[in-house]
């Protein structure tokens, strides 16, 4: 059945039946903090290239030695017979098979104890382990490892990136002299492009570029190769500078695609480029141009004239990228250089769209592959084109390895998480109100198993970071307190304020220069909405948040004191603070809309610390310790608001070795532990000796 997205173009949605391998109806387990750290993750997957099986990575908790990583495994998309292909805990990622689907390749950091040479010296190599099983042989033994690399659809052929630092500016023969010393600039370094024959073990240096790489992307005819450069190895540096550079390889020279479309035609210059992807016929280039607060966008360059053709691919009115700064676009081509699949979000759902009649200034015909209320972690096509498999979610199971056909039909072929089959999940559901300006909002609500029809409820509002990002419909057990809060009794609403994606260009961008503002507002009126229909106990309501939720929690708390008790998680007090400190200045200055000594009103005015003279609400802080995100500055300062001058009860928690983001197990379980009993304290009243 065909409907048209408002006025546009037609989009296909497939009738898709999603058959399981089974499991258990009786849930009775009440589900645990402990039991966050029994699960599986799927970071990603890759359907082989005669679809006979899926490779995926599979990553495990680990308390001893603190950490979660990856192993490879690989089921039969006939069968859903299993088999675990690692098991070195190296972290083993960025898979990729041979063209006879025997062999996969994929990178890892394997180490032996006493050993100080590659490959097992904990550096990035790449290895290759065969379908059937045994030892993952190392492709690659590069002293200070590899950075990316691809391999040719024929197999035979091996590139990769190796880095050393260089700087070649009047000071660099100081800074030489001085090494120990931290400097301000960002890491100059020098790329090799390596050429390694599988055949013969005889590799050469295709091109030196005096930029950093972040990607690497072979055409499948080994007739050019694309890389997105950056002046520095550093966050700043691509998230404004960097570009696209594509190489004919026989004759060794690179060139810059023009970045028109993407700098001085674009609504923002610091854009970051990403998600390189080759058409099979190799005439075709697809990226995506990342944006904070605005949309992000597919790029394609056409090379079938000496001048390659640039265009941005239109997409369906309110369909956004699943895409943001930092995170990838998953992309194929599928048929050649005529369909273009990539994950879109909408309203919450994370599907695989497929475009054709792709061309400049034209609405390209769409079709939703996986419709209805899924979230699409990640997906691969084989080479028919035929069968397609992906990371799949929705409101009553965590993600899983499936494979869809042609036809339509998603069988879900793992069982990564067998122990959670009696598990008392909660009951996920969409809310909707009006929020800021009469605009329709929406998030994802979670009501605990056993709550009784008609009980109001202790809440808890998770908000999500980004901002520009939202929250999926679907099941998922984090660190930011889905299942865990409402497994304790609460309810938990988890909106998609304004600045979120999936809701249309407009919903997005309509936060740019209103941060702590309406966002504020649609948050505040969900919340009374959930009061007004009962689900809610308004005595008893609390908010948490990491990142830019963190941010909000602030701001949140800042403005009423109707919050019980509050958790804010890597965290902004200040957005000058954010310009100067932060890895990202583009960020702050995107959302207030100029540079400091242009705009100072409008940092005041964003900027939680100067509106927390009436905060009286319980709060607990965290922060890693080397957070280049959200400068642990910002934490401190916002606990010393509250404990030397507010007296208002306040605890702050800063993790040792830890980046934006919480990767030890201790860590993670102290963030939770402390979260549960924070709020149990101050929402429940009850005395927690935990």
């Amino acid at each position: 059945m065909k409907r048209r997205l408002y006025g546009f173009s037609l989009v296909l949605c497939l009738s898709v039946t999603m058959t399981s391998l089974g499991a258990a109806e009786l849930r009775d387990h009440d589900i645990t903090l402990d039991d966050y750290f029994t699960l599986s993750y799927l970071p990603e997957s890759r359907i082989s290239p005669d679809g006979k099986y899926v490779a995926y990575a599979e990553a495990r908790w680990q308390e001893s030695t603190d950490d979660r990583k990856a192993d490879v495994w690989v089921v039969k998309t006939d069968t859903g017979e299993t088999k675990r292909l690692t098991s070195d805990r190296a972290g083993d990622r960025s898979l990729l098979w041979s063209p006879d689907s025997q062999y996969l390749y994929f990178a890892g950091n394997r180490s032996r104890e006493g050993v100080t040479l590659p490959p097992y010296d904990g550096t990035t190599q790449v290895w290759r382990v065969s379908v059937q099983g045994g030892e993952p042989e190392a492709e690659t033994r590069v002293p200070g490892g590899i950075g990316v690399f691809d391999l040719t659809a024929d197999g035979q052929t091996l590139y990769y990136t190796t880095t050393h630092p260089s700087s070649s500016d009047e000071w660099s023969a100081l800074r030489g002299r001085f090494a120990k010393v931290r400097y301000g600039n960002g890491t100059e370094v020098t790329t090799d492009l390596n050429k390694l024959d599988l055949r013969n073990w005889r590799s050469d240096i295709k091109a030196s570029l005096n930029r950093a790489v972040s990607e690497l992307s072979l055409a499948p005819d080994e007739s050019h190769l694309a890389v997105v450069t950056a002046p520095e190895d550093a966050v700043e540096s691509f998230e404004g500078s960097s570009r696209v550079e594509v190489m004919a390889i026989p004759d060794g020279k690179l060139e810059a695609l023009d970045d028109k479309l993407w700098r001085a035609e674009a609504p923002s210059k610091y854009g970051r480029l990403e998600s390189l992807t080759w058409s099979s016929d190799g005439r075709a280039l697809s990226f995506i141009i990342a944006f904070d607060g605005y949309p992000s966008e597919i790029m394609v360059a056409r090379f079938t004239a000496e001048i390659p053709t640039l265009f941005a691919v239109k997409r369906p009115p309110g369909v956004s990228l699943h895409a943001d700064v930092g995170t990838s676009l998953q992309m194929h081509w599928r048929k050649e250089s005529s369909e273009l699949c990539f994950i879109g979000e909408e309203k919450g759902r994370n599907r695989v769209y497929s475009a054709t009649q792709i061309g400049p200034n034209q609405m390209p015909e769409y079709r939703c592959i996986t419709p209805g209320d899924v979230a699409v972690d990640s997906f691969s096509i084989d080479s028919s084109g035929d069968h397609i498999a992906a990371i799949i979610g929705d409101p009553t199971h965590l993600p899983e390895v499936s494979v869809l056909t042609s036809s339509g039909e998603a069988k879900r072929l793992t069982d990564v998480n067998p122990q959670t089959a009696r598990w008392k999940f909660p009951r996920i559901s969409i809310a909707a109100w009006k929020g800021a300006n009469e605009i329709p909002v929406e998030g994802i609500l979670e009501i605990p198993a056993d709550s009784a029809p008609g009980q109001r409820l202790p809440l808890i509002v998770a908000v999500h970071g980004g901002p520009t990002y939202s929250n999926s419909y679907q099941l998922l057990y984090d660190i930011y307190g889905h299942i865990l809060y409402s497994s304790h009794g609460y309810a938990v609403l988890s909106p998609n304020y304004r600045g979120s994606t999936g809701y249309g260009d407009d919903f997005l961008e309509g936060l740019l220069g209103h941060e702590n503002d309406i966002e504020v507002e649609d948050i505040l009126k969900g919340v009374d909405a959930l009061i007004e229909r009962g689900i809610v106990d308004p005595d008893r309501i609390g908010v948490s948040g990491w990142s830019n939720g963190g941010y909000i929690t602030n701001c949140l708390i800042a403005k009423t004191d109707r919050f019980r008790a509050a958790s804010s998680g890597a965290s902004i007090a200040d957005i000058l603070v954010e310009w100067t400190a932060n890895d990202e200045p583009a960020y702050p200055m995107a959302f207030v809309k100029g540079l400091p000594w242009d705009a100072s009103d409008a940092y005041v005015k964003a900027s939680p610390i100067f509106h927390f003279g009436r905060t009286r609400t319980p709060t607990i802080f965290h922060v890693g310790d080397n957070d280049p995100r959200c400068p642990k500055v910002n934490s401190l300062a916002l606990y010393r608001a509250l404990k030397e001058y507010l007296a208002v009860p306040t605890e702050l928690l800063i993790y040792p070795q830890e980046p934006h983001t919480l990767g030890h197990y201790s860590s993670r379980k102290a963030k939770m532990a402390w979260d549960i009993a924070w709020f149990d304290r101050y929402i429940k009243g009850n005395k927690n000796e935990r």
